[in-house]
């Protein structure tokens, strides 16, 4: 295309923003993304087409980005949402000494549990809850509808509140005092439930004033706010003179059972955490939320510096995995060193998946410092390039991320419990996920899968996993990786919290149903939302670099666990021998010393011994309390027998006896 050419395109390119998006502006958003991704090399406009008759809905705009291929897309919200026009965004500094450990709040016993008041002896100064027509979803558009003035705030000293941004979780407010607020939040959407995540703006603040925040309908009824954990404040001028982001506030810090009459029942009980918080700043702009945010925009922004590094876009393929019922998009990364000689079906295959549950920011953070590692310059993660292909799906419910869901996605349901019976167009991501992971296994060997979630009533990060009974001499070694990132972050990470039960209610689940397909190291790791209990990190609170860092040693750990020393495979021998000689089991694992996990000097007259014994060990004599015993093998799901069945063979057996 030559240059006068390309400026005609580009007048076209334009005028299709300005007929589409009228009140985008230079520097908004839209604007912005629209210039991003409507290259003149990719997109062919006609200028005599009538575009403001053709395009009436701002939706209209997303075949194009689809045509682009841009992995960049402006979030689409349903209908009913309104968005404010200028998204959210935070900083984090750079210096760590603004994450330096913090301490879990310390309790007094003076910790007062005031009873909710309500509107009636209130004012009520804000008021957002999404409402469609019908109860379901059934539309979508890039920045959802227009805003409008949802609080009315008479006394210019009212605190200023908002939510309409990504994430964001607030329904209502009620000035109780002129210090005193009581908050509501607003359930996963097209739901009544999972009322737990909260983020959400302050304005107009004054300093040296405590302000008592009471929010009247959290849904646990089991917390880590009763354990020490405070929740999380990000100050706009703190960032700016302090160079300090998001810390950890609040005293007189209380969660208890809401005993109202309108905010507790039987069957729906509902609690209220209430707690004192002092603001630094006059006239400052503050963010509260239930732990450190991490937004779709955030995960694209940095998916894009990924996509555009010369260096790491060699061994880094960024892909859609599927689009949402919203339609947002569904990323997924292939990182491994591209292969010349070999055949590359010789590598084998590791899957990590995360934020299949939207409030469970912890685990993206994780995923962040796996794939920074992964894609660093050391010689530990050239070597995991080299010998493995990472498949790795960071944000499996963006639906729930954007509109500031604590579980579920936009059809009011928890994807984490549809791996087994899914229909496509219900939960297309859980479809393609489990199809991706059915192709890598047909085509090469898949080692490894582990779904990345938080914790919201135990502390430390630990790991659930799928009980084996090998007959080789490797019952337990599904303990054995937890083992190990046990020993490498021993101050985090908690083996003797992890569980490799299988119980009935998480049949479902990701990590049950890819053992089932035969991926025999199948894991749930889950970090706590509040802190440690662990050597030097005991009762403090984990923070963003703690995340990172598990995902940094999950990578090292994985160099541990499969390290191709010929001695490795009698160093698992000899952990699973250690661990039965302990009494180790699926539901209470023990720890057990390791001089030197990374090689094993012991004889293969021990292994055969360690082999001799476990070969005549009746792993059948003590009944599981499971209800799937599987070899790991060729793990399938025994079939329930019937009650006409059981009761046949019973009377079978009896006519047996009496002959």
């Amino acid at each position: 295309m030559d240059e006068a050419n390309a400026d005609v395109h580009m007048t076209q390119v334009k005028d299709l923003q300005a007929s589409l998006f009228p009140i985008c502006t230079k520097g908004t958003f839209l604007n912005n993304l629209l210039t991003r991704t409507l290259k003149n090399s990719q997109v062919d406009v006609d200028a005599d087409i009538d575009t403001t008759q053709k395009f009436r809905d701002v939706k209209e705009v997303y075949p194009l980005m689809k045509e682009v291929d841009c992995p960049y897309q402006a979030a689409r919200w349903p209908m009913e949402c309104q968005v404010l026009d200028d998204p959210v965004s935070h900083v984090y500094p750079t210096s760590t000494s603004y994450l330096e450990k913090e301490p879990l709040y310390k309790f007094t016993g003076k910790e007062i549990q005031p009873k909710q008041v309500g509107e009636d002896s209130g004012e009520l100064i804000f008021k957002y809850y999404p409402i469609s027509s019908v109860n379901y979803f059934c539309r979508s558009a890039v920045g959802g509808s227009t805003c409008y003035q949802v609080h009315s705030n008479e006394d210019p000293s009212d605190l200023i509140f908002e939510s309409r941004f990504e994430s964001g979780n607030l329904a209502k407010v009620v000035k109780i005092t002129s210090t005193y607020y009581e908050l509501s939040l607003r359930s996963d959407m097209y739901t009544n439930r999972h009322t737990q995540w909260f983020y959400f703006r302050i304005e107009n603040t004054k300093k040296n004033i405590k302000y008592r925040f009471s929010i009247v309908n959290m849904y646990k009824s089991e917390s880590l706010f009763t354990a020490g954990m405070q929740p999380l404040m990000y100050s706009v001028k703190e960032v700016s003179q302090k160079n300090v982001g998001w810390r950890r506030c609040g005293e007189n810090i209380a969660y208890y059972r809401n005993d109202a009459p309108n905010g507790d029942s039987e069957d729906n009980p509902r609690y209220i955490l209430s707690f004192l918080l002092e603001f630094t700043y006059d006239m400052d702009t503050v963010y509260l939320a239930y732990n450190y945010p991490y937004t779709y925009m955030n995960l694209q922004d940095y998916l894009i510096k990924l996509k555009d590094d010369p260096v790491k876009s060699v061994f880094t393929k960024l892909r859609v995995l599927c689009r949402t019922l919203a339609g947002n998009n569904v990323h997924y990364l292939t990182i491994t060193e591209p292969c010349q000689e070999e055949d590359p079906k010789q590598k084998k295959v590791i899957v990590l998946t995360a934020r299949v549950h939207p409030s469970e920011t912890p685990s993206s953070w994780m995923m962040k410092g796996f794939i920074d590692f992964l894609t660093g310059d050391s010689l530990q993660a050239k070597e995991l390039r080299n010998r493995f292909i990472f498949k790795l799906i960071p944000m499996l419910n963006p639906d729930g991320v954007i509109v500031g869901n604590s579980r579920c996605s936009l059809n009011g349901r928890d994807l984490n419990r549809q791996y087994r019976s899914v229909i496509r167009d219900a939960h297309p991501v859980i479809w393609h996920t489990k199809l991706m992971l059915r192709r890598l296994i047909e085509e090469r060997q898949v080692v490894m899968f582990c779904d990345l979630h938080a914790h919201s009533r135990k502390s430390n990060i630990f790991m659930y996993g799928c009980e084996g009974k090998g007959h080789d001499g490797r019952k337990l070694q599904e303990q054995i990786f937890p083992l190990l990132l046990h020993k490498n972050a021993p101050d985090k990470f908690s083996f003797e919290d992890c569980n490799f039960n299988i119980q009935r209610s998480k049949e479902n689940t990701a990590r049950v149903v890819v053992w089932l397909m035969g991926v025999e190291n199948s894991y749930t790791i889950e970090a706590s939302f509040c802190g440690s209990t662990l050597g030097s990190r005991a009762n403090t609170h984990l923070n963003t670099k703690d995340f990172e860092d598990i995902g940094q040693t999950f990578c090292e750990t994985l160099l541990d666990y499969y390290n191709e020393n010929p001695r490795n495979e009698r160093m698992k021998l000899k952990i699973c021998s250690r661990l039965m000689d302990q009494g180790s089991t699926a539901e209470q694992p023990k720890n057990i010393e390791i001089s030197d996990y990374s090689s094993d000097e012991s004889s293969s007259s021990l292994c055969e011994e360690i082999i001799e014994k476990l070969s005549f060990e009746d792993v059948t004599s003590s009944p599981s309390k499971l209800s799937i015993i599987v070899p790991p093998s060729t793990p399938v799901v025994p079939k329930r027998k019937s009650r006409k069945r059981k009761k046949k063979k019973e009377n079978q057996k009896i006519v047996q006896t009496k002959l």
